[in-house]
C-alpha cells in the first residue's frame, strides 16, 4: 500500500493518533483502525450517517438492505431449534446499524426481540439465539508483511502531516502461527479483534443459537493464497486499497479467519460448529419457507422474490457470504 498523496491527516484525526502513540512517531494498524472507525464524533461508525443501503450518500450494500433476510433468519432459526421452546429464547441481533436492524417488524416465536448496536456488546444470558451480519469483518486487525528479516509488524505513521504506512519493526506474537518462510511482500491481515470478541461473546453465561452472517477464509487460505492481504475500503460502493484515505469517510474491513472464530466457539462449549456458504445455509434451513415464498409468489417477479435471488444465487450472496453457526446446551455451559 502508498502512502495516500491526496489525503493529509486531519487535525483532530492526528490528535486522537497521538494520544494512542503514548509518544511514538506510529500506531498499529489496529489501532488506527480504531481510530479511524470507533473514535467518537470522528469514526466511521460513530458518525450518524447512512452507510447502508442503495440510497445516495451510502458505501455499500448487506443482506440486511432487504427484509427477507430477517424473515429467513427467523425461518433458520426455529429450524435449527426444532424440538425446543422457542418461546424461552430471546432473539439478539449484535452490530445492528442505527435506527435500524435485520427483524424490523417480522414476526417471530421467540420471547423476545433485541437490537445491540454496532460497538456496543450485549449482557447474554438465559436461553438465547446471537445472530450477527458482518460484524466480525469490521473490527480492527492487525497487519503483517514478510520480508528479509521475516515477518514485520505494519503500522501507520503520520510524519509531515500525512498519513503513510511504516514497517515497525516488531515481530509478530509468538502464538499467530505464520509461515516460516513465505515470498518477500506476502501481507497478512490477522483479525485478532474479531477472534477476542467472539470469544468475550461465547464466554457469556447463555445457552442457544450462535450465528454469524460473514465473509472470510480459513488460516491456510489467509497465509497462502492472498499474498496481497485482504484488507480494503468502501465509499460510495466503490471498492479501494487506499486504506488511509480520508479516515472516518470510508469503511475499512478484511476476511474473518473463521478458524479461530469456530475454535473460541468450541473452547466455550458450543458442539461442532458449521461453516457453510449463505446458498447452503438457506437451502438446508429455510427449505419450507422458500417453497411456500415461491409458490405463493409464482405468478409475478415480487420484490421478496428477487431479494431471494440476490441472496440465494452464487453469483451474488450466495457464494460470497458464509454463515457459522453453533448451539451450546445448558449442560456444556463453561
Amino acid at each position: 500500500m502508498q502512502p495516500s498523496p491526496l489525503h493529509r491527516v486531519p487535525p483532530a484525526f492526528r490528535a486522537a493518533l497521538e494520544r494512542r502513540a503514548g509518544g511514538r512517531a506510529a500506531v498499529s494498524f489496529a489501532d488506527f483502525m480504531a481510530v479511524a472507525l470507533y473514535e467518537p464524533a470522528m469514526g466511521y461508525y460513530r458518525r450518524p450517517k447512512p452507510r447502508v443501503g442503495t440510497a445516495a450518500g451510502t458505501d455499500f450494500y448487506t443482506a440486511a438492505s432487504s427484509p427477507l433476510f430477517g424473515r429467513l433468519i427467523i425461518a433458520a432459526c426455529s429450524h435449527l431449534l426444532a424440538g425446543l421452546s422457542l418461546g424461552e429464547y430471546a432473539l439478539v441481533e449484535v452490530g445492528a446499524e442505527p435506527g435500524g436492524g435485520i427483524f424490523g417488524d417480522s414476526p417471530h416465536p421467540f420471547a423476545s426481540l433485541r437490537t445491540v448496536g454496532f460497538g456496543e456488546e450485549p449482557a447474554l444470558e438465559g436461553p438465547t439465539i446471537l445472530v450477527s451480519n458482518e460484524l466480525f469483518d469490521a473490527q480492527p486487525f492487525r497487519r503483517f508483511r514478510f520480508g528479509p528479516a521475516g515477518w514485520r509488524e505494519l503500522g501507520v505513521s503520520w510524519a509531515g502531516e500525512q498519513l503513510q504506512e511504516v514497517e515497525l519493526g516488531e515481530a509478530p506474537p509468538a502464538d499467530l502461527a505464520l509461515p516460516a518462510n513465505c515470498e518477500t511482500g506476502y501481507v497478512v491481515d490477522a483479525p485478532l479483534a474479531a477472534r477476542a470478541l467472539a470469544s468475550r461473546l461465547a464466554a457469556a453465561p447463555w445457552t442457544g443459537l450462535f450465528l454469524a452472517f460473514d465473509y472470510g477464509k480459513t488460516w491456510e487460505q489467509l497465509t497462502h493464497d492472498q499474498p496481497a492481504g485482504t484488507a480494503r475500503a468502501y465509499r460510495h460502493h466503490q471498492q479501494s486499497n487506499d486504506l488511509l484515505a480520508d479516515p472516518g469517510e470510508q469503511d475499512l474491513t478484511c476476511h474473518v479467519c473463521w478458524d479461530w472464530i469456530q475454535a473460541e466457539l468450541s473452547r466455550a462449549g458450543f458442539s461442532a460448529p458449521v461453516l457453510e456458504s449463505q446458498e447452503a445455509f438457506w437451502v438446508h434451513h429455510c427449505s419450507d419457507f422458500i417453497r411456500e415464498l415461491t409458490a405463493r409468489e409464482a405468478s409475478r417477479l415480487s420484490r421478496d422474490k428477487l431479494s431471494l435471488l440476490q441472496l440465494l444465487h452464487p453469483a451474488h450472496m450466495g457464494q460470497k457470504f458464509q454463515v457459522l453457526w453453533a448451539l451450546r446446551a445448558k449442560k456444556d455451559l463453561a
